[in-house]
């Protein structure tokens, strides 16, 4: 696929309002081709091996072979960048199906078949074009990678006391990874903003609280940070940092239809540089986009330290990339480093020169 070549997409959904929907939305970019729709597991394995699409629209429950089946044969036999497109009462499943290899997912507005699925065009032409830039060898990796899950060693040296962490396509698996390095908990206090919709970052956090040696949970006003606790922002909201009468609380604060990016890691990342100034670290993991640039430089400024996935793991280099070329980032590391630098610390001698080769590259 080159740049002038539309993306070639097949349409999976066992609801034939909902695959003439998707295609219809879908055949409004000029950049996008729906070769195919498939009603079933069965069905869509055939279609999938036959047409070789660049990217396949997943509905998870499916007659004869479910969504489970299907993503597990299609990553271990042709892997392919899948989106789960599933409805908000299936939280858990969609974080199993990415830890199966999908790479992304959207939120259907309501489980029925109903007009108000064309509410999600935006969203999904967005993340359909951004599928140039993965990297579906990077997911197979991770995949490879998730039996790995805790078994980093122990540090005796100092960890960053706060760590605030931006990701977003490919993220749930890169913090999934992050934080299941721990053998347990460090005495660190983090806060994370994870591009996600309401309704599923509160699952997300009960994954990471129950998987991961990691206390975690969604973020409420007023909640103060706490060592081996991780706050995330709620989906739909951003997540701030302010400081008073001796003591740093979160700030939930609701999007608004001119915000680029909810929740946001410009805004976590600056109100947090805000209030912990030189006890800051901030990481920044897979995503598309420049969400999280701004956020880093004023990091850096208030004396924090700045760690940026590396290339070799992101499976989409965007968001790293733009915090790289900012050249205030203290190291760029590969997704398995970060876990067990975050527990040892990051020297604060800047590696600008190493992070500016890798952002050239």
């Amino acid at each position: 696929m080159t740049r002038r070549e539309p993306i070639r997409v097949l349409v999976i959904d066992d609801s034939a309002f909902s695959r003439r929907t998707i295609t219809r939305m879908l055949e409004s970019s000029p950049l996008v081709e729906v070769v195919d729709v498939a009603r079933d597991g069965e069905e869509a394995l055939r279609k999938t091996f036959a047409l070789e699409p660049d990217l396949i629209t997943l509905d998870l429950e499916m007659p004869r072979m479910d969504g489970f089946t299907y993503l597990r044969l299609v990553m271990s036999k042709r892997p392919t960048p899948i989106m789960v497109i599933s409805g908000r009462s299936d939280d858990q499943d969609v974080f199993k199906a990415l830890d199966l290899g999908a790479v992304d997912f959207i939120a259907k507005p309501s489980p029925r078949a109903t007009p108000e699925l064309e509410t999600i065009q935006q969203e999904l032409i967005r993340k359909v074009h951004a599928i140039r830039d993965l990297r579906i060898d990077k997911v197979t990796e991770r995949i490879d990678a998730m039996p790995a899950v805790s078994s980093g060693s122990r540090s005796e040296t100092a960890a960053s006391e706060v760590v605030v962490i931006g990701s977003s396509t490919g993220g749930p698996a890169a913090l999934m990874q992050v934080f299941g390095a721990f053998v347990e908990a460090p005495r660190t206090a983090f806060l994370v903003s994870q591009h996600m919709p309401a309704g599923f970052t509160q699952g997300f956090a009960d994954r990471l609280d129950r998987l991961t040696p990691m206390r975690a949970r969604e973020a409420r006003d007023g909640d103060v940070p706490e060592p081996g606790l991780v706050l995330m922002a709620p989906g739909g909201c951003h997540l701030t940092l302010e400081s008073g009468h001796g003591r740093v609380t979160t700030r939930l604060e609701s999007g608004v239809r001119e915000d680029k990016y909810v929740p946001s890691v410009d805004r976590l990342f600056e109100s947090a540089a805000k209030c912990y100034g030189t006890d800051l670290l901030a990481v920044v993991l897979t995503g598309m986009g420049d969400d999280g640039r701004r956020g880093v430089r004023a990091v850096s400024a208030a004396g924090g330290r700045v760690i940026a996935e590396s290339e070799k793991t992101a499976v989409i280099f965007g968001m790293p990339l733009q915090a790289i070329r900012t050249g205030v980032v203290d190291a760029v590391l590969p997704l398995a480093e970060i876990g067990p630098t975050i527990q040892s610390g990051l020297p604060r001698a800047r590696a600008r020169a190493e992070a500016e080769r890798d952002g050239d590259e």
